[in-house]
């Protein structure tokens, strides 16, 4: 499989935003503390939510969201140890709980679609 060159290099774009926005700003950490909440904290919402669905597609849909969120929030762990913001070993307990999350949903979306 070849590289994904726009994620690599949205990646890096990224890290380099969160580093340009600690030069400029202190509030930096706090900006990024806020979407690793918001997003952290949905993955388990979605899920209770999807619980009690009104359809298949509901909870298929809500669960589909629950996983973009585990994403998510594996984006803002890394993106905080790549901008040197923490270090891996603030976070490798976060990480390894998405990384169990992750492929629960994918696997709980491919029952659902079967």
């Amino acid at each position: 499989m070849g590289k994904n060159v726009i994620k690599e290099k949205s990646f890096e774009f990224g890290v380099k935003i969160v580093r340009l926005s600690k030069a400029l700003n202190s509030q930096s950490e706090l900006v990024i503390s806020r979407q690793l909440l918001r997003s952290g904290t949905a993955v388990g919402a979605l899920i209770r939510e999807a619980e009690f669905g009104e359809s298949k597609a509901d909870f298929a849909h809500k669960m589909n969201i629950s996983l973009k969120q585990a994403n998510e929030t594996l984006y803002w762990l890394d993106l905080l140890v790549a901008a040197e913001l923490l270090n891996e070993d603030n976070v490798c307990v976060e990480k390894s709980l998405s990384k169990e999350i992750i492929p629960m949903l994918v696997s709980t979306l491919k029952t659902i679609r079967k």
